[in-house]
């Protein structure tokens, strides 16, 4: 009888509602839209539902969530795999887009659905910055946070240690938000949430005094000198990046994003630890690639925004139609991480468009591939060649199986759910936080139940 009356219950708060719902539909605040595509940005991923609505308000988010059984919140379209995708219903946070800056306290209180170029722009105007960007400003702030995704330098950490405080609507349609300075515990799994807590309205973010970058690149650097110079050349600048094809024992190109400070004009060396200083812009995939799109290079100084990304907002980034696939390595194993992946370049490279290499700080955020350690990155943009990716992904696993690598989680992998578990130490701490916010599972796609959930 007990189970029963729950059940009741719960039956007659998810009718009130949607009968909430329905009367919101009809004042035209939060409605179903049917613009949106149904795949994502590259065009390899298909959504399996048709259902999505556009909030523009907390209340409207929680008016959505109560319209339907199960749902997940959608961004920019930008994830490889299905962690954003659903078979009944996505809530598009693209409508939450207000952005208020705090100048007294540092920070910014911007909606989930703001892409990071647009709110970069907004901040910079008013004399701040983030502390890094990722490689496409394109993502919105929400599904960055999310995802732990990052930009790259040994002292940066991923964009989602900027977060000082998670507001968002869990599956009961209640508002919560926690911070960094009042729950301790807990915030730590409520950052990289992998939507799973509900959906994301604003995060209040950090913010440092606007500043200059000069970016340059130099090419062929031979992988001999990563062996003894790995971390000295992952930290010779602000952010660094190794683009590979893994071909001829080298990095085909090194990009170099140095912090200009008070305007200073620095003249750049012909050689990097052996490389040498290209004399045209490049895209990082190779020279046979428009490198229209990518943020300019020569050294030539520009905004934090416009120089911290590789590619331009207002551009398609990277080659368009593309998959990928990331995985994360203790930095200290970097060097030997980078020569296993490299006994397969002949398997790899057919059907590759370019591997980036790049650095991440640790953290403490619990779901963070970053997590506890200083962390390597190897990431595969491929062909839209499906099925020889997922050939090729077991044995690349495998080669870095002795480094114990994170996934990144918005990208394509293979690694079963035992192996990621024992990856992360607080996993079952955010499985009960999970439990907390969303009893029912209504947050629990595919992706979560065959990859992070218990």
């Amino acid at each position: 009888m007990g189970d029963k009356s729950n059940l009741d219950r719960r039956d007659f708060i998810r009718a009130t509602a949607a009968v909430a719902a329905t009367s919101m539909l009809n004042n035209s605040t939060f409605a179903e839209i049917t613009n949106v595509p149904r795949e994502n940005w590259s065009g390899t991923y298909h959504f399996h539902t048709n259902k999505v609505f556009q909030p523009r308000t907390a209340a409207d988010v929680a008016a959505a969530i109560g319209s339907v059984k199960e749902v997940r919140a959608l961004g920019t379209r930008h994830s490889f795999n299905g962690i954003a995708d659903s078979t009944s219903a996505q809530i598009s946070t693209l409508g939450l887009k207000d952005v208020q800056v705090n100048a007294a306290e540092h920070t910014v209180k911007a909606g989930g659905g703001i892409r990071l170029g647009e709110l970069a722009e907004i901040i910079d105007k008013q004399g701040w910055a983030l502390h890094n960007l990722p490689s496409l400003p394109h993502i919105s702030l929400a599904g960055c946070i999310s995802t732990a995704t990052h930009g790259s330098g040994v002292k940066n950490g991923n964009i989602s240690t900027a977060i000082r405080e998670v507001e968002f609507v869990s599956a009961d349609g209640k508002l919560h938000t926690l911070s960094r300075a009042k729950d301790a515990d807990t915030f730590p799994g409520a950052v990289v949430a992998l939507g799973a807590l509900g959906v994301i309205t604003n995060l209040t973010v950090d913010l440092h005094p606007r500043f200059d970058v000069a970016q340059s690149v130099y090419e062929n650097l031979s992988f001999d000198q990563l062996q003894h110079n790995l971390v000295d050349i992952m930290g010779a600048a602000y952010s660094v990046s190794l683009f590979t094809h893994w071909q001829n024992n080298r990095a085909d190109q090194v990009w170099i994003k140095r912090r200009v400070e008070n305007g200073e004009n620095h003249q750049l060396p012909e050689m990097f630890y052996g490389a040498t200083l290209a004399k045209k812009k490049l895209h990082p995939a190779g020279p046979q690639m428009d490198a229209t799109g990518c943020t300019e290079q020569g050294g030539s100084i520009g905004p934090w925004y416009e120089r911290l990304p590789h590619f331009k907002l207002a551009f398609t980034p990277s080659s368009g139609h593309e998959i990928q696939t990331e995985y994360f390595v203790p930095l200290e194993h970097g060097y030997e991480a980078i020569r296993a992946v490299e006994t397969l370049r002949d398997r790899i490279t057919p059907h590759l468009i370019v591997t980036e290499v790049r650095t991440i700080a640790a953290d403490d955020l619990w779901m963070s591939m970053a997590y506890q350690r200083p962390s390597l990155a190897i990431h595969f943009t491929w062909k839209p060649e499906e099925a020889a990716i997922l050939d090729v992904l077991p044995a690349i696993e495998a080669k870095l199986a002795p480094f114990h690598p994170r996934p990144h989680w918005a990208k394509v992998f293979t690694l079963p759910k035992q192996e990621i578990t024992a990856r992360y130490p607080r996993l079952n701490d955010f499985r009960t936080l999970v439990k907390k916010y969303d009893p029912n599972g209504e947050f629990a796609n595919d992706f979560m139940k065959k990859s992070v959930l218990a």
